[in-house]
């Protein structure tokens, strides 16, 4: 969370000419209520569910075309989803930076995080899957960068120019 993944991505997709999809994104609108909603009337569980099957239907479509996929980090930590960007061979990101700017992060945005919590809360969410997010292919650190500098990172280091 805050980690600038939708806007990361977004920018990405302009300056490759390739289309951008957020997973979230996906699921609000096959189920046609915020993440929030599915969050407090269906719980996490039902959330997970959602997300792995949105995720497999996207990977399904995909085929040889190119596209960025903003996923959630709650995602990228669930090792099924894992294992289907690792069959499927498209490469992943972890977009880092320290807690204290995540969180900070959050909390400006108008967007409700069901996860979100307290920094204490925060923090303890974001060490137990950071260990996760260290399997992704490249990771790119960006603390005090803007979201033009960071897709301009992962263009080089992905060999994209």
């Amino acid at each position: 969370m805050g980690a600038g993944k939708s806007s990361v991505g977004a920018a990405l997709g302009r300056r490759l000419g390739w289309p951008f999809e957020d997973l979230d994104d996906r699921i609000q609108a096959r189920e046609q209520r915020s993440i929030e909603q599915i969050f407090r009337l269906s719980g996490e569980p039902a959330f997970r569910q959602l997300e792995h099957a949105a995720l497999g239907s996207l990977i399904a479509e995909l085929g040889a075309s190119a596209k960025v996929v903003a996923v959630g980090g709650g995602a990228f930590a669930q090792e099924k989803n894992a294992a289907l960007l690792e069959a499927a061979g498209f490469s992943t990101i972890f977009l880092d930076a320290p807690v204290e700017e995540l969180f900070r992060r959050c909390r400006q945005q108008p967007v409700d995080r069901p996860l979100r919590g307290d920094l204490d809360e925060f923090r303890r969410l974001y060490e137990a899957r950071r260990p996760c997010y260290l399997k992704a292919g490249l990771r790119i650190d960006t603390a005090g960068k803007d979201v033009d500098r960071v897709a301009g990172e992962v263009i080089d280091s992905l060999g994209l120019r």
